[in-house]
């Protein structure tokens, strides 16, 4: 083996270096830049979507907190026309209540006054029936004939006394 003869170590160290230095220098000069730019492109954007990342990240907590705002406002609205129909709702039972109340007293007094007028019609004819009898039963006893004036007179004053 030719590279392993003492002989032939000094071309091949000189060799060596040549070419040491060549790959060196093309490293140096073509390489490394290329290595360096994609490395600091990758940096770059890798800052850049981080950025946009944070950027994203902030518009997402402001949009969560315009909608949580958004949210306490609508349910605000709603509790507000859920008391105004709760008022409404009050008013037309109350005004249906004494609607209804009024309807009530007028039943009320309507009934009172058929009662009375019943009640004096009754009366009326409790009258006729006591003259009648109190005539029948004075011809039958006494058999005397009684007027009918006389009669609804004693009636009258005994209806009178009695209560």
């Amino acid at each position: 083996m030719p590279q392993l003869n003492i002989a032939d170590f000094p071309p091949q160290l000189v060799w060596l270096a040549i070419s040491f230095v060549i790959l060196y220098i093309l490293m140096a000069k073509l390489a490394i830049p290329g290595i360096s730019d994609v490395l600091e492109s990758r940096q770059n954007r890798i800052s850049s979507d981080l950025e946009e990342a944070k950027r994203l990240s902030e518009d997402a907590d402001k949009a969560k907190a315009d909608y949580e705002e958004a949210l306490a406002e609508a349910r605000s609205k709603a509790h507000g026309i859920v008391s105004e129909l709760k008022a409404s709702m009050a008013k037309e039972q109350d005004a249906s209540k004494a609607e209804l109340d009024a309807k009530l007293a007028k039943k009320a007094q309507a009934a009172e006054a058929s009662i009375l007028e019943a009640k004096e019609s009754a009366l009326s004819h409790v009258r006729e029936i006591a003259a009648d009898t109190a005539k029948s039963a004075v011809s039958k006893l006494v058999a005397f004939d009684v007027s009918d004036k006389e009669v609804e007179a004693a009636v009258a004053s005994s209806m009178k006394g009695g209560s």
